[in-house]
């Protein structure tokens, strides 16, 4: 096992020798974070402190409910909140996005503060879309941020312990979806081996990530799921969410996200789109694919990004208008 770890970890030396040279660095993640992009900073943003760098850490928005048992609260800071400001500093690490358009507004002024921006990702870069800064590293075999993170730790000769652990085992467990959905299918299971000898209790992280449904999420899924429509012969399923449902049922946006993995259980369904409305006219669209249709150009074609099989974006437009769109070009997707 230490040998595979080891050729993993040797890949991201740039990035390490970045690391090294800098005094001062900050960690942030696209809008909206999610278990991985947050994980991977949180474990970075740990093991740099164990070599007494200057590192802060900041999230674009608001951090999600569910990711609180991270115990984050002394130490990270939003953006959105209160526009603390950013000093100058040496490097910037963006993790699980490698378009711009996605850290805004803190991007903008990280450019203005840093002497160097760079994403470390594992998202394919866009075919029609911002490139990443010169000097980013974009790994798309990973199958999360966190096991990028966790090659950088190793590289720089760290020492894990439970908080670092803790947060790199949220960042892989979550975009694996339990492991569900591997790349490079031993690497994840070969580093979670690590971690879980330092996280004492992984059901906890599991138990905090996917089963802690309120009555009132329960009765939300109730009301929406009712709502699918499918189209193509029942090979492609669409659901909008609107934001009232989410308002009567005191939840928040982080609480639908889970929603397009169920419609995916479905076993007839090759693809799927869910909208989030944002507010009236804007909406976050989010695809899923079996595999049998790539979905990612679906995504680009309305500015957005993501996976071959997992990919979204935000639109603004008439509802009908742009859901019958979206089936078209799945439909077509499916027939090519």
């Amino acid at each position: 096992m230490e040998t595979v770890l080891k050729l993993e970890h040797l890949k991201v030396n740039s990035i390490v020798e970045k690391i090294k040279s800098a005094k001062s660095i900050l960690l942030s993640t696209h809008k909206q974070c999610d278990g991985d992009g947050l994980g991977a900073i949180l474990g970075l943003y740990h093991a740099l402190k164990k070599i007494n760098k200057d590192v802060r850490l900041f999230t674009v928005d608001e951090v999600p409910r569910k990711y609180h048992f991270l115990d984050f609260n002394n130490f990270l800071e939003i953006y959105e909140e209160s526009h603390p400001p950013i000093e100058n500093t040496d490097l910037s690490l963006i993790f699980d996005t490698n378009d711009f358009r996605m850290v805004e507004p803190l991007y903008s002024e990280l450019s203005k503060k840093c002497e160097e921006v760079l994403f470390v990702d594992h998202h394919p870069i866009l075919n029609d879309g911002p490139e990443p800064n010169t000097g980013s590293y974009i790994d798309t075999t990973a199958a999360s941020t966190g096991e990028i993170a966790y090659s950088i730790i190793k590289s720089l000769d760290i020492e894990l312990d439970e908080k670092i652990a803790r947060a790199l085992y949220t960042s892989i467990v979550f975009d694996t979806q339990l492991f569900r959905f591997v790349k490079s299918a031993s690497t994840s299971h070969l580093i979670s081996a690590e971690l879980i000898k330092y996280e004492k209790d992984p059901e906890e992280i599991h138990r905090e990530l996917f089963s802690t449904y309120t009555i009132g999420k329960v009765a939300f899924l109730g009301h929406v799921l009712s709502k699918i429509e499918y189209h193509s012969k029942g090979q492609v399923a669409v659901l909008l969410i609107k934001d009232k449902y989410l308002h009567r049922h005191n939840l928040d946006v982080d609480d639908s996200r889970d929603i397009i993995d169920m419609i995916m259980n479905i076993k007839e369904l090759k693809c799927a789109a869910l909208f989030r409305e944002i507010k009236e006219g804007q909406y976050k669209l989010s695809l899923r694919s079996k595999g049998e249709a790539e979905i990612l150009s679906v995504a680009e074609s309305f500015q957005g990004g993501g996976h071959l099989y997992a990919a979204g974006a935000y639109i603004e437009g008439e509802y009908e208008k742009i859901k019958q769109q979206t089936v078209d070009l799945l439909t077509q997707k499916l027939k090519s």
